[in-house]
């Protein structure tokens, strides 16, 4: 059985290393759980190992907000302290503090 640990956190600001986009930490799979065609239209020399743990983001960029699948190895932990708007935040969360956003229960 692979075991993996999650480097970040339900309700932590996370950000792409490669592509202009934050989000929020709304899930966690240990490993890739998306489909073949997903992962197949991802251009073969940018592709992420699927052994590692792939988060489910709440996400905004300059135009808009969307929920994004991406590998850990193409995040990184945002320390800039301004809040994500996306609109869905409340749903799942309480009031932005510390940098951080408190899940309203537990999902799992």
């Amino acid at each position: 059985m692979l075991r993996t640990r999650a480097k970040y956190h339900l309700g932590q600001i996370v950000r792409h290393k490669k592509h202009p986009f934050r989000g929020v930490v709304f899930d966690v799979d240990p490993e890739f759980s998306n489909t073949d065609e997903w992962y197949e239209a991802i251009p073969e020399d940018s592709r992420p190992k699927k052994a590692q743990p792939f988060y489910h983001l709440l996400a905004e960029n300059d135009q808009s907000y969307y929920v994004a699948y991406v590998s850990e190895q193409n995040l990184v932990a945002d320390y800039s302290g301004e809040p994500v708007d996306h609109p869905d935040i409340p749903d799942l969360f309480g009031p932005f503090q510390d940098g951080t956003y408190p899940l309203h229960f537990q999902l799992n």
